[in-house]
């Protein structure tokens, strides 16, 4: 049950979403998740500031999951997520903070887990 939250300094096309939306789909596998219960938040011209500088085209992208997942899961997704947003809309890993965050109790459908 991951939740994906991606702010964009960067003003992106629907169809962009859409891609890093199904690009982060088949990334989840990489934290032993699948994309059937992921949920993927994109807000996009969202303001960025690294350094004390304006970024044009910076990212941070929070990944909450319930459970946990090893380290090494971890490293290969922050990869994963640098990857797509510079393919996709041209951010460099230099400008993307990927953070991660295990959850023990989550709430879906009127219940939790």
């Amino acid at each position: 049950m991951p939740f994906i939250d991606c702010k964009l300094s960067k003003k992106i096309t629907q169809e962009q979403k859409d891609e890093i939306k199904t690009q982060l789909g088949k990334a989840v596998s990489l934290i032993r998740k699948t994309e059937s219960y992921l949920m993927v938040g994109i807000d996009d011209g969202y303001s960025l500031y690294f350094a004390g500088e304006s970024l044009a085209n910076g990212a941070y992208v929070a990944v909450n999951l319930y459970g946990r997942a090893d380290e090494s899961c971890y490293e290969k997704l922050t990869a994963k997520i640098c990857d797509i947003l510079n393919d996709i809309i041209g951010a460099n890993g230099e400008n993307v903070y990927v953070t991660y965050r295990e959850v023990k109790d989550w709430g879906w459908n009127g219940g939790n887990f």
